[in-house]
């Protein structure tokens, strides 16, 4: 049943630098994993849609890569994608962890006051710090621009969230609900596969070999199981072995991990088929880029 009436809405953009947590807090609001996570930094690489819907109201996260210094076309592509997202917006939700300076957050603020959006600060991570350092770091940090209101947070443990939410929705203007009140996300179901494949990639190999790879869904069967035929591609020969692994351990263990979330996503039996091919140097040329999906 569909709700009605006058709500409050909008699109919210999650701007920040990388690993302060925008993909975790997005999950944790939503109720499911759609921004796949890792300890590494830049592991969000497009825009990730995730709609959070209650009777009064109906806000659009935007979940977007960390803006950093961009040398490749890859990472230029996801900070153009970020500041693009930024664009779109009606707010600017700019989060920073404890152990980010003002100094560091005011490069963000420094895209969020060309954009014109109104920004409102989130401390992310607050569970790391006592509580009677949070108010001391949001002053802090709050001081490098004009935001509309600062909020502590915990993504891991949920604390804060609810008050956070309170205050966005109070921010935003009635209008449409622009979704239908099912809807968590408009990824495609490929997509999502494709990215939970890339996240295993992120969490089990090291060095360079995660932010050399990419992931393409080949083949999608849905039924019972469904099949996924995907292709994961890295620059340089010698990373294709480090992804296979010795006697194929690596990738086995890939798409084992991959394989579980992925039937938790979909509700089926799945059926994971992995191969690894080499495309030389595709982080940094953007014909390579557009062959791979990022448009």
């Amino acid at each position: 049943m569909e709700h009605t009436g006058t709500i409050r809405s909008g699109f919210i953009a999650i701007v920040g630098r990388p690993n302060v947590g925008k993909s975790t807090f997005l999950n944790r609001v939503i109720g499911s994993k759609i921004s796949i996570t890792a300890s590494r930094p830049q592991t969000t690489r497009d825009r990730v849609l995730g709609i959070y819907d209650t009777e009064d109201a109906q806000i659009i996260f935007l979940d977007t890569p960390g803006i950093h210094e961009a040398g490749k076309a890859l990472n230029q592509y996801m900070v153009e994608k970020a500041l693009s997202t930024l664009s779109d917006a009606d707010i600017a939700m700019v989060m920073t962890s404890p152990e980010e300076t003002a100094e560091k957050i005011s490069r963000v603020m420094a895209h969020v006051g060309t954009s014109g959006k109104d920004a409102v600060l989130v401390l992310n991570k607050a569970d790391l710090i006592p509580e009677e350092e949070r108010e001391k770091r949001l002053g802090l940090l709050g001081s490098v621009g004009a935001f509309r209101s600062a909020y502590a947070v915990s993504s891991l443990t949920g604390d804060g969230i609810t008050e956070l939410l309170v205050g966005l929705k109070g921010l935003l203007p009635e209008g449409p609900r622009f979704f239908p009140d099912d809807m968590i996300t408009d990824a495609s179901l490929r997509f999502l596969c494709q990215e939970l494949i890339r996240e295993k990639v992120f969490i089990l190999t090291s060095k360079e070999i995660p932010y050399a790879t990419a992931v393409e869904v080949e083949e999608f069967r849905e039924g019972e199981p469904t099949y996924i035929s995907a292709a994961i591609h890295v620059e340089r020969p010698s990373q294709k072995g480090i992804v296979i692994g010795a006697g194929g351990k690596m990738l086995k263990e890939i798409g084992k991990q991959a394989r579980l979330d992925i039937q938790r996503l979909l509700g089926t039996r799945v059926f994971l088929e992995l191969f690894v091919k080499v495309t030389k140097d595709w982080t940094k040329k953007p014909t390579r880029l557009k062959e791979l999906g990022y448009k």
